[in-house]
């Protein structure tokens, strides 16, 4: 009964979008011509199965994801050790300061970056020394940034959950491994590791399905030029530029299939009690 009023508000704002999205995907559906909605059989998912730029766009969205998300766990957990370890008097200046990248908001840490690295008014061409290199006229650089922009971004967003799971780490449990003369290296692997299993699942899943949704660096970016878009930039592409409502909504849906499917094979995965996280 306590939970009755959050479980409805949950219901309301993501389970009917979802519903809808459903029934969409199962008609060929145009904005530009509604009175001719038809239902189709699933017709959509086949034709988005057998189109090799959903392959494409599938391809890139794991590159960026398994990129951004294996260099920010490896970041993330530097940065949490170090606001752990901080002097007690600096702590707060340091975690402020690690956390400031997470509070801008996305898109304008995107223009940000493709000001930085585009040619008219990039700077960063200058520093390296060639300043009329194209960096979104490639794939490979284009990419290039976008994970940057993207692990610049959301970096202290996995340093905080993973200083969480630091924090619940028994002092005694250190100080024993000290005492019995255990090295930094044996004391990360056979203490503090496996006693933040839950921490890191929970950063990783977290991270995985939002980094899986990219879409905002994208579109600033290169607005899926040079073969770098990705799933949501497909689905909105089809939805909101092309007006394909049907297809769009199939699109989305294939989006919720993958995350899902990531969800499980995470949680399955690392078989933990997701009840540690709370201290339970």
């Amino acid at each position: 009964m306590l939970s009755a009023p959050a479980v409805i508000i949950l219901l309301a704002v993501t389970a009917y979008p979802i519903v809808q999205a459903i029934y969409f995907s199962l008609f060929n559906y145009r904005m530009t011509d509604p009175d001719n909605r038809s239902f189709n059989w699933g017709h959509n998912y086949i034709v988005i199965l057998s189109d090799p730029q959903w392959w494409q766009t599938l391809g890139v969205t794991v590159l960026i994801t398994v990129i951004t998300v294996a260099v920010e766990l490896v970041l993330g957990f530097a940065l949490a050790l170090v606001m752990i370890n901080a002097i007690r008097s600096v702590r707060p200046w340091v975690r402020t300061v690690i956390l400031i990248p997470y509070g801008i908001i996305t898109v304008v840490s995107a223009f940000a970056w493709k000001y930085a690295f585009d040619l008219p008014t990039g700077f960063v061409g200058t520093w390296t020394g060639n300043s009329d290199f194209d960096w979104f006229g490639h794939f490979g650089s284009s990419i290039v940034v976008i994970c940057l922009a993207e692990i610049w971004k959301t970096t202290p967003f996995i340093s905080l959950l993973l200083l969480s799971g630091l924090a619940q780490i028994p002092g005694d449990m250190l100080e024993a491994a000290t005492v019995d003369g255990a090295s930094w290296w044996q004391r990360m692997t056979k203490v503090i590791l496996p006693n933040m299993k839950a921490a890191i699942l929970v950063a990783l899943l977290f991270r995985t399905l939002d980094a899986f949704r990219v879409f905002d660096s994208v579109f600033v970016m290169t607005s899926g030029a040079q073969d770098t878009a990705t799933v949501s930039f497909l689905a909105y592409d089809q939805s909101i530029s092309q007006l394909q409502v049907g297809m769009g909504s199939a699109l989305s849906v294939m989006l919720f299939l993958c995350v899902a499917i990531i969800c499980f094979i995470f949680i399955k995965g690392f078989k933990v009690d997701l009840g540690q996280v709370r201290g339970d």
